[in-house]
Order: C-alpha cells, then sequence, then structure tokens
C-alpha cells in the first residue's frame, strides 16, 4: 500500500469526520458530540499533511523535513495555546473567541495563497495556469479581509475599540481601497501570470487587509453576530479555495461546507433582522443613539427582585426572554436553579430564544446548554412569538434590542422593521437590567415604559438569587 493511497483515504476520512461533525452541530442535543467528530477529522488531516511531508520524492526530502520540524513545532505552540485559552475563556468572551478564530483560519488561507504566489521568485518558477492563480488570488484576497476584519469584530467584542470609525466619503474611500486592492490582484493574475515581484504580491496583501479594516470599523455592535457569521463563511470560501490550489480535498471540502454553512446562516440572521447583508455592511445601523426616533411616553417603574419572584411563583406561565447581560452575569445557573423552583410549582416556563440575542450565532443556546437547562423548552422566536399574550410572565434576562416593540410600531426608528420577540404582549412583564442605559444598538427600549413593564435593577445574578430566596420563603423552604 503506497504512501500516496493512504495519504488519500486519509484526506476523505477527514472530510468525512468535517461533513457529519457539522450535521450532528446543526442540533443542540448532538452538537457537542459534534465537535468532537470534527475534532477527529482534523486530526486525521494533520498527520495526513505529515505524512506527505514524509513520503514525497527522495530529492526533495530535506527541503520538506524542515519544514516538517518548523510545521509540528507551530502546531504544538498552537495546540497549547488553544489548549490554555480554551479552557480559561469565561462564556462572556466566547463571541471574540470564535471571532478570533475565525480570523485564524482566514489568515492561514492567505498564507497559503502567498506562500504559492512568492514561490516564482523564491524557487526560480512555478507551473500554473490562469485559473490556479486567479482562484490563490481570489482565496487570498477574501481570507486576508477575514483575518483583519475578524480582529476588529474581537477588538470591538472586547471593548479595546469602542465605537463605530464614521466620515463623511467614508463609502467612497472603502470603494477606492477595495478598486485598487482588486486591481493588484488582476495585474497579478493576468498581466504577470501569477509571477508577480514580492513587493506587489505584498502589497496586494497589505491592501486587503486595510480593506478589512476599513469594511469593519463602521459596524456597529448591534450588527456584531451578523459580521461573525459572514467572516466565518468568508474564512470557510478561502480555505476551500486554497485547498483547490493545493490539490487538498479535506481543504476543499471542509471549506466548501464551512462556506456555504456561514453563508446560509448569515442570510438567516439578517432575513431575522429583516435587513440585507449589504445593509449590515454599508448602513448606521448601531452606531450611536443619535437617531430621531420620537419621544417615548410613560416612565419606568421599578419592582423588588423578590416580589417579581413571588409573582412568578404564582403565574400559570411564564416565558424567559434571555440575552446578553446574562452572559455577563453569568447568571444562567441561578436563573435554570429559579426555573426549577417554578416548575416545582406546577408554572409552565420556557425560553424565547431571538437569532440574533448575545453577540455571536447560537450565543443563548451554549449559555442555557452550559446550565443544563433542558433542549425541550428552549424555543426560537418563530416558534414562541405567537405564545407571549398568553403568559401571565414574560421576564427579560439581560437583552434589549431584541424586545424593544418600537421595531414594530416605530417608522422613525432604526430597528424599525426587525423582528423581535413579542413579550410586551404577556399580561405583566419583568426586566431584570442593570440600569437604565440604552442597548447595543444605542436605540432606546420602548418596552421599559409600557404599563404592564416593571424594572428590576441590579446584576442579573443576584437578582436571582433573590427571587430563589423569596421564592422558597414563600414554600417553607428558606433558611
Amino acid at each position: 500500500m503506497s504512501p500516496q493511497f493512504i495519504i488519500d483515504a486519509a484526506f476523505i476520512a477527514a472530510a468525512f469526520l468535517f461533513i457529519y461533525g457539522l450535521k450532528r452541530m446543526s442540533s443542540p442535543v448532538t452538537a457537542r458530540s459534534g465537535i468532537v467528530v470534527a475534532g477527529w477529522g482534523m486530526l486525521v488531516a494533520v498527520l495526513a499533511s505529515f505524512l506527505y511531508t514524509f513520503g514525497v520524492a527522495e530529492a526533495a526530502k530535506p527541503h520538506l523535513t524542515t519544514n516538517a520540524i518548523v510545521a509540528a513545532v507551530a502546531l504544538a505552540i498552537g495546540v497549547s495555546w488553544a489548549w490554555w485559552s480554551g479552557k480559561k475563556v469565561a462564556m462572556t468572551a466566547m463571541p471574540q473567541m470564535v471571532a478570533l478564530y475565525n480570523g485564524m483560519g482566514g489568515g492561514s488561507a492567505a498564507a497559503i495563497a502567498a506562500m504559492v504566489l512568492l514561490q516564482p521568485a523564491v524557487e526560480g518558477g512555478h507551473s500554473g495556469d490562469l485559473l490556479h492563480y486567479g482562484v490563490t488570488v481570489f482565496g487570498g484576497l477574501i481570507g486576508a479581509i477575514s483575518l483583519s476584519g475578524s480582529l476588529i469584530a474581537w477588538a470591538k467584542l472586547d471593548e479595546r475599540i469602542k465605537g463605530t470609525w464614521r466620515y463623511t466619503g467614508l463609502q467612497a474611500v472603502n470603494g477606492a481601497v477595495m478598486l485598487i486592492t482588486l486591481g493588484i490582484g488582476g495585474w497579478i493574475v493576468f498581466a504577470a501570470g501569477g509571477h508577480a515581484p514580492p513587493m506587489i504580491v505584498v502589497g496586494f496583501f497589505v491592501a486587503a487587509l486595510v480593506f478589512g479594516v476599513f469594511m469593519t470599523m463602521p459596524i456597529g455592535g448591534a450588527d456584531m453576530p451578523v459580521v461573525i457569521s459572514l467572516y466565518n463563511a468568508f474564512t470557510g470560501l478561502a480555505v476551500g479555495m486554497e485547498g483547490y490550489v493545493l490539490q487538498n480535498p479535506a481543504l476543499m471540502i471542509a471549506g466548501m461546507v464551512v462556506g456555504s454553512a456561514g453563508t446560509l446562516l448569515t442570510l438567516l440572521m439578517a432575513k431575522a433582522m429583516n435587513r440585507s447583508v449589504s445593509n449590515v455592511i454599508f448602513s448606521n445601523f448601531g452606531a450611536t443613539g443619535g437617531e430621531a426616533e420620537g419621544e417615548i411616553k410613560g416612565s419606568m417603574k421599578p419592582i423588588d427582585a423578590g416580589d417579581a419572584g413571588i409573582q412568578m411563583r404564582y403565574a400559570s406561565k411564564v416565558i424567559i426572554a434571555p440575552g446578553y447581560g446574562l452572559a455577563v452575569a453569568q447568571a444562567q445557573h441561578k436563573l435554570f436553579e429559579f426555573v426549577k423552583l417554578l416548575q416545582a410549582a406546577d408554572v409552565d416556563v420556557k425560553f424565547a430564544i431571538h437569532p440574533v440575542a448575545g453577540r455571536m450565532p447560537g450565543h443563548m443556546n451554549v449559555l442555557l446548554a452550559e446550565a443544563g437547562v433542558p433542549y425541550d423548552i428552549i424555543y426560537d422566536m418563530e416558534d414562541i412569538n405567537a405564545e407571549f399574550k398568553e403568559a401571565d410572565v414574560a421576564i427579560v434576562v439581560g437583552a434589549n434590542d431584541t424586545v424593544n416593540p418600537a421595531a414594530r410600531t416605530n417608522k422613525s426608528s432604526p430597528i424599525y422593521g426587525m423582528p423581535i420577540l413579542n413579550v410586551d404582549m404577556a399580561k405583566q412583564v419583568f426586566v431584570v437590567k442593570r440600569g437604565q442605559g440604552k442597548g447595543y444598538s444605542g436605540v432606546e427600549n420602548e418596552l421599559f415604559f409600557k404599563d404592564n413593564t416593571n424594572m428590576v435593577y441590579g446584576d442579573a445574578q443576584k437578582v436571582m438569587v433573590s427571587m430563589i430566596q423569596a421564592v422558597k420563603s414563600l414554600d417553607g423552604g428558606g433558611h
């Protein structure tokens, strides 16, 4: 059995594990095992790559053996850092880590493209047709954009960069940078035939990285879940293209699957916000709260956490709408403890998940799964929205923009037309919030001022503790 046969078989096996793992990730019940399966696929692909290095022609072995040692050292560093950071990262920082890993994937694809384009100058010639170099350049372009754009998204989510970057003529500047980048890439492919001077190749990647920064800086925080999903699609597409360049079936299949899944998720999330992807990238939504929204009537009415908990204890049906504030307070475990108390009192409790709640796709699902919340009481927006009018109580824990009725009623609001959770239709609404500030989009929330809404101010975890104590005392279980 030849080494090449083993390598090809390993790549096909890795591709199958990627696809099967991604399929299992589509359900919260099997997502954890899906990640493990895909991880085994990555291990098989890495081992096959090293087998390829040591199974090539004897004449090339000194050069490739050196590369194998460098690759092994890099792999050891990468695995060690990923293991340490993965164990250490808090759930609130998970969106930042996802953005960072997206960027690393795009950067890897860009590095492969750079290696191929610089190879003629380094090794004295490289054969390839226009298609070969065209795919290389385009994969490198979107990989570099994904790298720098994801790093900016990470910095925004981690609050290392605050606010947005907007000025008159911004779109014209971005368009000019993009045209320059495409022009350099086109020259490399069609004029230079893939044999461009190193400085031109370097200039191409610098321009692509700059465009990724310019493209992401103006995007507001409320759009970050869509942006992360978009860059995930970019990374998958770039990896698939560079897999074609290297004739690596595992990279091609994995890249195409991730790219198509990321594209579909991006479109679905944009649809959930009633906006197009281009509107997310080029509009001013999510910038700051300077838009004309009109005067909101009414006032915010505070209520003690214990009193709110007791009201829910005597309710027949309670629907919970979680948001990013739940993750910030790390209150998911206490929230579920409170839910179990309500269920023990025969209260029907359900969770309502908005598609863009949190800071990344599926953020709330991951958070609730970590606390052990059963999947059968967690519902997507379209499956539960009609039930809010039947609920005695809707409690909002750390959510803001995704429950703002202005999206339905106020045509002057920047979020008008965005589908929301219909929490305002419940008989009573409790909003758990740290203060009276606006949401991540900077838009004032009309829900807070409605007659059937009371504000429960405080850190979500401390609020849940107070509610738990109140219900336990009521049922004779207090200490």
